[in-house]
């Protein structure tokens, strides 16, 4: 079984719809959910937002956020995360943001991806946030990346249903 399959069933288990914030992952991840028989019923939205302006207007990430962490930082996720999840009636947000390569931006080398999940349990949102590097072309970096966002999911899941929020 693919991982996306795996994690249709997470989801239809534990009747979660899912919503995300893809930069440098430009809705794979959506994608590979929606490859799969019966995939759409656990997908609520998905954006794609590359530029600073628009994870601000879509996402409401803080300009403050943006200069003080950079576009690839986990404060950056956590917010396109929560910004996902603020219209939306989804029950978990996967953000990334990163640098795909093949060379590095204001020092963040090729490969560099920062990762948030969201998770609404009862009234309460437990956010958490993850960087992580990957090898390979930005195609190899893209799907590892996107793949490693849903392997998560069911892990942070397990840990925002304990009580934990970060």
């Amino acid at each position: 079984m693919s991982v996306a399959a795996s994690i249709v069933e997470y989801l239809k288990r534990h009747q979660l719809v899912v919503t995300t914030a893809e930069s440098c992952t430009a809705g794979k991840i959506i994608t590979l959910l929606s490859q799969i028989d019966g995939g759409g019923a656990w997908i609520e939205s998905g954006y794609v937002v590359y530029s600073p302006q628009a994870k601000q207007r879509l996402l409401h990430v803080c300009a403050h956020t943006l200069e003080t962490f950079n576009l690839t930082s986990c404060e950056v996720a956590r917010e396109m995360a929560q910004g996902a999840l603020r219209d939306s009636p989804a029950d978990v947000a996967i953000a990334t943001t990163g640098i795909l390569g093949p060379d590095a931006v204001d020092g963040i080398p090729p490969g560099t991806v920062c990762f948030a999940w969201a998770y609404r349990t009862g009234r309460e949102l437990s956010v958490f946030s993850r960087k992580e590097r990957f090898m390979g072309s930005r195609e190899q970096v893209q799907l590892a990346a996107s793949v490693h966002a849903l392997k998560s999911l069911p892990h942070f899941h397990l840990r925002a249903l304990a009580g934990e929020r970060a």
